[in-house]
């Protein structure tokens, strides 16, 4: 199956062919390059001189409510490939439960993205990226990229796949799909996961209507082991008579699994109506044109050539294709000479030719001559939109099920369904369909326009399907009327800001509100550019649905007494491009924060049973203060990049961070035979101990701590890794030796309690670009 794949994919990639203009440039080596950088010129590598061969790519993200394009640069160096195979994160930022592929949380609150419907899915978002951050394409040619990262064996090994192909079919038409597959064994028992996502994308760009779609398959299975059953096999072995393998440890669980689905459809549309005005044509455009022209001319020989030797070949002669060249070429004209038509100054046309009579005259020639081409050839008519209407719909279909078929006696604290066996069948459902109409007065359509004004409206409809207490389902359906707009800058270069509004007015989620503001100034600043960015936001909104309501067989609430939660944050990041420097300080405050909480007994063999988990609100504000600050310094070859996160909270027992995060990476970079880019290094990433959150497999999420005894806490242990890293042109490809330092200090490598971090391992990864 993977073969074909592969093959069908190598296929498409190698016979279709399309145009666009104003790319940024895919060079030799494998890295792109905005379109105002672009070389000069370039020759075809099969040996034609005049012919360019057409390679570039533009990638944008949408703003899926208005469908505003942001230019984006897409991820072809090979600095930090090493890492993007981690669910940790680049910097290993989050806590996960140890396998590839497992649920998530940041340890850096700032840093947690809100939960939009479905929070079981919520922890996954390594795999299943927002809408709004996801990659349009438009190409010159075909382009497919291909990345696999694995390691270990049939057995423990842990690989993902994901091809990625961008085709256009003419200047405005782009479209592609995204293939991703993920399979972890794991290093530890019953601990498996296994994960597809197709999507597949298209975007039309026209001057008047433009038009983006996105449908997403996503499938996800976990097993779930309920973490090990004595955190001392990890952290003092000794203390058993027996030595345990990673998987041979014991786990609290067995035959239990996770399921989580989602179908989604985002299709965003809009039509402008303004004028047109003549402009010259960019560097890039006339180098696409004259592509086209000269592809065109070629073509055109070609048929001519063929036309000849036929009719040779029908008279029954010879066909001598040098002096069919040669004649041709004596028929015609030079591709650069001029013939002017209409009489020029005191100049009389003789002969189609031009009398010169002077200087004078000679200097207007060339001066007209030289004008030409800017006036009538490389020009161009641009649609300038004045004002735009844009239709957004969206649907996402959700269901997850968690199923188990062995459950240890004394588990659970409760048995809400009383069933004779063991098994557990919890399965809930959810879709969501919202319509959005907006309408744009543009920024940048006259030079006094200098903000953009945007206004909408919207209606959702959210259904919710649970299980009832007589083996039945129980449907919940909401509908709230959105209204809002936004005012924003974002041409020029000394300052952009942008403010969104949001309003719930009528309906189930009437009184929320969304208020979000980000600006950033750029200063020019003794040869260096100081850029200063500043985002806030004040978002008053009721908890999730499944903190209100949700029902199985051992976990049941019904909270409708939940107040809203308000959380308001301010930061700013000061960075410098010259001095490789950035400074970030945030401030957040939640008030009526809304949690998982969890307890559990210890049996007589220190193993967790009466498992419970119940929904808090925090009854004070909860202040948060997170300063971050990094600083890459280069001596020659050596390199030395840091990132380190202070952060305090106001309450632990709520919100727990930890007070230190640190990530250092430090690597010798050099090429060989001046084509192989080659950095070798090691990195450390670290964390001091704090009360983590624990990962409740029933809810597939992270709950607070509040049981009797003391809190776990996960953290002071330094996790290192070693690693190879190449780049050739448009392969990237890596070698690493992952947590070398296994077995040293405190042994206590747990990033979520009771769940250890994988031993030392070797892991390799690839990622190829292919292009016409």
């Amino acid at each position: 199956m993977k073969k074909r794949l592969l093959t069908l994919l190598l296929f498409l990639g190698t016979t279709v062919a399309a145009t666009a203009q104003d790319y940024n440039e895919l060079t030799d080596d494998g890295v792109f390059k905005p379109a105002d950088m672009r070389e000069k010129s370039r020759k075809d590598t099969l040996g034609n001189k005049k012919k360019e061969i057409p390679r570039g790519l533009k990638v944008w993200t949408i703003d899926t409510r208005y469908g505003d394009r942001q230019m984006q640069i897409p991820d072809t160096l090979s600095h930090m490939f090493m890492n993007t195979g981690f669910t940790t994160g680049l910097r290993t930022e989050y806590n996960t439960p140890g396998n590839l592929g497992n649920p998530r949380i940041n340890r850096i609150f700032t840093d947690r993205e809100n939960t939009d419907g479905f929070i079981f899915t919520a922890p996954y978002d390594y795999f299943m990226k927002p809408f709004d951050r996801f990659h349009f394409t438009n190409t010159y040619s075909p382009i497919t990229n291909l990345s696999y990262h694995t390691f270990g064996n049939r057995v423990n090994g842990e690989d993902r796949f994901i091809a990625t192909f961008a085709i256009n079919a003419g200047k405005k038409i782009g479209a592609g799909f995204v293939f991703d597959y993920l399979y972890g064994r794991g290093y530890y028992q019953n601990q498996s996961t296994s994960i597809f996502n197709y999507t597949f994308y298209t975007s039309y760009l026209g001057d008047r209507y433009q038009a983006h779609l996105i449908t997403s398959l996503y499938h996800q299975k976990q097993a779930e082991n309920g973490g090990i059953a004595d955190d001392r096999y990890i952290t003092n072995p000794e203390a058993f008579t027996e030595d345990f393998k990673a998987n041979e440890i014991p786990t609290m669980l067995e035959q239990n699994w996770n399921r989580n689905d989602r179908q989604s459809v985002l299709f965003n549309h809009r039509y402008s109506i303004g004028f047109r005005r003549r402009v010259p044509m960019t560097e890039e455009e006339i180098k696409a044109k004259k592509f086209a022209i000269e592809s065109k001319k070629e073509n055109r020989e070609s048929q001519e050539l063929e036309k000849a030797a036929l009719s040779a070949r029908k008279a029954g002669r010879e066909f001598d294709e040098k002096e069919f060249n040669r004649q041709r070429a004596s028929e015609g004209r030079p591709d650069d000479a001029v013939i002017v038509r209409e009489t020029l100054g005191n100049s009389t046309v003789e002969n189609k030719r031009i009398k010169v009579e002077g200087k004078t005259m000679a200097d207007s020639l060339l001066a007209a001559e030289k004008n030409l081409p800017a006036d009538s050839t490389w020009t161009k008519m641009e649609y300038v939109p004045v004002t735009s209407f844009i239709h957004t719909i969206r649907f996402d279909n959700y269901k997850r099920r968690y199923t188990a078929y062995q459950t240890p006696a004394d588990f659970y604290a409760h048995d809400y369904y009383q069933l004779e066996n063991d098994t557990i069948q919890d399965l809930t459902k959810y879709y969501r369909l919202r319509n959005t109409f907006a309408i744009a007065l543009l920024e940048g359509f006259s030079k006094w326009a200098k903000t953009g004004v945007k206004a909408f409206v919207s209606h959702e409809l959210k259904h919710y399907q649970l299980p009832d207490s007589t083996n039945g389902t129980q449907s919940y359906n909401q509908n709230t009327i959105y209204v809002g707009g936004q005012i924003s800058k974002r041409a020029g270069y000394l300052l952009h800001y942008n403010v969104d509004g949001e309003f719930g007015v009528a309906g189930k989620y009437a009184g929320n509100i969304l208020l979000d503001a980000q600006a950033d100034l750029n200063i020019p600043l003794w040869g260096d550019t100081v850029k200063l960015d500043a985002d806030a936001f004040f978002h008053h909104t009721r908890p999730d649905f499944y903190y209100k309501h949700y029902h199985a067989r051992h976990f049941r609430w019904d909270n409708d007494d939940l107040d809203y939660t308000t959380h308001t944050r301010l930061q700013g990041i000061l960075s410098s491009q010259k001095m490789r420097m950035a400074l970030r300080v945030a401030v957040d405050n939640v008030k009526n924060y809304t949690y998982f909480a969890t307890h559990y007994d210890l049996s007589d063999e220190m193993t967790r049973i009466l498992n419970d988990v119940s929904v808090r609100q925090a009854s004070s504000n909860v202040s948060l203060l997170t300063v971050s600050l990094s600083k890459d310094f280069t001596f020659g070859p050596l390199n030395w990049e840091n990132v380190a996160t202070y952060q305090t909270s106001s309450n632990q027992d709520v919100i727990a961070v930890p007070a230190l995060n640190f990530y250092s990476n430090l690597y010798i970079k050099f090429k060989i035979a001046r084509v192989l880019d080659c950095s070798f290094g090691g990195d450390v990433r670290y964390f001091t101990s704090y009360r983590s959150p624990l990962y409740v497999p029933g809810v597939g999420n992270f709950s607070v701590w509040e049981g009797k005894e003391a809190a776990p806490e996960t953290g002071n242990y330094p996790l290192i890794n070693i690693y190879a890293n190449f780049h050739l042109k448009h392969t990237r490809f890596y070698v690493m030796m992952s947590h070398v330092n296994e077995g040293m200090g405190n042994k206590n490598y747990f990033l979520t309690p009771h769940y250890p971090m994988n031993g030392r391992v070797l892991r390799f990864g690839l990622s190829w670009n292919f292009f016409n």
